[in-house]
């Protein structure tokens, strides 16, 4: 059961709030809430918020991501990625699941993960 828990997100969230400016390397073992900005790359091994403040420059890696700011780079959810009304992404995009929300600005390139199949499979 512990090798179980250890796969799996922590369920506390980190947060960086609104008027945080960030330059550089964001990593998070866990869940991560920005609402700042950041010029620079996020990797959440967790689900990664983007707040309706934030704004953020750069390359994002998550389980899920989802976005209510603005986000100019690249984007890639190893499942889901989000885009809420009144949300902002300029860059390309790699998911299993694309959801864009009526309000939403989407503009770039985005490309729709599947699962490998096996070897043996035609």
């Amino acid at each position: 059961m512990a090798s179980k828990k250890n796969l799996e997100p922590v369920g506390e969230v980190s947060i960086l709030s609104a008027g945080v400016k960030v330059e550089g390397r964001i990593y998070s073992d866990g869940n991560l809430r920005l609402d700042g900005t950041l010029n620079g790359d996020i990797v959440v091994n967790g689900n990664l918020t983007l707040g309706e403040a934030s704004e953020v420059t750069g390359e994002i890696k998550a389980k899920n991501v989802t976005l209510s700011g603005k986000v100019e780079g690249t984007v890639f959810a190893h499942e889901k990625v989000i885009l809420e009304s009144g949300s902002i992404l300029k860059g390309e995009l790699s998911a299993k699941t694309l959801v864009v929300e009526e309000g939403a600005l989407f503009d770039g390139k985005s490309q729709m993960l599947r699962e490998k199949l096996g070897e043996d499979e035609n």
